[in-house]
């Protein structure tokens, strides 16, 4: 199973299957290792509605057919163009033939009126947990993140200023008792300007190994 960075908060799992592709902002984004009409995926996670995150889903959804997840707010901002999709909201889950997803909290804003931002848990079939935030603060209740699933990734915001700094998203990791964290959502812009370096070794440091990755670079997944 493999890890692929786009840039910013963009990524892919590719189980060997499935292909799931989490907050597609690609275009406008000077990061994005990919384009919007490269990217081929089979699942679209979408966590909360701003614009660097929903980005591109409508047209990615339109041309490849993916399955959008998200809560019933952010689907409808992308309705007409996806042709499946799994509504979800806080503490609900659904079992896809790649695994278990499990629709956990997060603190930021929504970007549509009505719905609330999120992260994922997802339990994979092959035993590897990956929990993506999305766009957060720290909150304590990430340890209950922990308790519900051993996490063998926690992929996590440290830009500060709109999430979480580097320091918190540690903390965050050790909440949840993750084994490693990928860092995302930082140096896309100078108001998110962070040393990945940096975090590392602080995240070394509490005991979590760290996986830095430049856009476009990938990571095999493992328990």
């Amino acid at each position: 199973m493999k890890f692929t960075f786009y840039g910013h908060a963009c990524f892919l799992i590719d189980t060997g299957k499935e292909k799931l592709l989490f907050d597609p902002f690609l275009t406008g984004n000077g990061s994005a290792a990919i384009s919007a009409d490269e990217v081929e995926c089979d699942y679209i996670l979408l966590s909360h509605a701003h614009g660097d995150h929903l980005g591109d889903a409508a047209p990615i959804a339109k041309r490849t057919g993916a399955a959008v997840i998200a809560v019933p707010e952010v689907l409808g901002l992308v309705s007409d163009a996806a042709s499946r999709t799994f509504p979800l909201n806080l503490g609900g889950g659904t079992t896809l033939p790649f695994g278990r997803v499990t629709m956990v909290p997060a603190l930021h804003s929504s970007g549509v009126p009505g719905g609330v931002a999120c992260g994922f848990l997802i339990q994979f079939t092959d035993g590897v947990n990956v929990y993506y935030s999305g766009d957060t603060a720290l909150f304590s209740d990430m340890a209950l993140i922990g308790k519900k699933a051993p996490i063998h990734y926690a992929v996590l915001p440290i830009g500060d200023d709109y999430t979480m700094g580097p320091e918190d998203a540690v903390e965050a990791a050790r909440l949840t008792g993750a084994k490693r964290v990928i860092p995302i959502h930082y140096n896309t812009w100078p108001i998110i300007a962070q040393d990945p370096e940096k975090f590392a070794a602080l995240a070394e440091e509490a005991g979590v190994a760290a996986h830095v990755l430049a856009p476009g670079e990938s990571l095999e997944l493992k328990k």
